[in-house]
């Protein structure tokens, strides 16, 4: 009777001591001090790797933040420029009406002040109409093709800007494959290795246990015997 009330008591110890958090398939009541710190070390370098994965995520999202408030900006000053020289056509168009309205005003006074030399001073006068034609014409032509050339460089770098963006974001989502399959791999590593360990304590304990029910079967028949 009284290995049965020692018995019973153990079985009640058991239990407060069962009681607390389980971590690996282990009771923080059953760790040793160098488990639990162990346990705790693995914990801060989970999180300081977590930490540093934040961080590289924020760097490559400002990177790109950043490059595209400068390709922005280039695309604002491309625009400006083609402004600027929309307004210069503009402006050689106005010059060229007063050039020709100057010319036009010259003709008349030579007209009414020589007119014996008609012929001539028309002829001379249309001589620099002409030319100033030509010369206005002449800009204009190059203006026209600097806001053409203008425009194809602006293309240009629009094109090349959206293949880098496409290039940065490719970049950035293959990392982001990378990093989750060795968080998957590394996850499935420490699941099959506590799994094991979960298994073998398991074993342990089954195997404790039947041997605590051989003992117990011995003294009983042991003690039939003695009776």
């Amino acid at each position: 009777m009284p290995p049965k009330k020692k018995g019973g008591g153990g079985g009640k110890g058991g239990k407060k001591k069962s009681e607390g958090y389980v971590i690996d398939g282990v009771s923080t009541t059953e760790m040793t001090r160098e488990q639990l710190e162990v346990f705790a070390h693995r914990l801060r370098e989970e999180m300081e790797r977590e930490r540093e994965e934040r961080n590289f995520f924020q760097l490559e999202r400002d990177k790109l933040r950043t490059f595209w408030e400068i390709t922005r900006q280039q695309l604002e000053e491309n625009r400006a420029e083609l402004r600027n020289k929309d307004r210069e056509i503009e402006e050689a168009e106005e010059r060229h009406q007063v050039e020709i309205k100057v010319y036009k005003q010259k003709v008349k006074h030579l007209l009414y002040e020589h007119q014996n030399n008609l012929s001539e001073l028309k002829a001379e006068s249309m001589v620099s109409l002409k030319m100033a034609q030509d010369d206005y014409n002449e800009q204009e032509m190059e203006l026209l093709k600097d806001k053409r050339k203008l425009k194809y460089q602006h293309k240009e770098q629009e094109l090349a800007h959206e293949d880098e963006i496409r290039a940065i974001c490719m970049k950035h989502s293959e990392e982001l494959n990378k990093v989750r399959a060795t968080f998957e791999v590394e996850a499935r590593e420490i699941e099959a290795k506590y799994e094991k360990r979960l298994t073998t304590q398991r074993n342990e304990l089954n195997l404790r246990h039947r041997m605590e029910l051989t003992e117990i079967e011995e003294r009983k028949n042991k003690s039939r015997w003695k009776t």
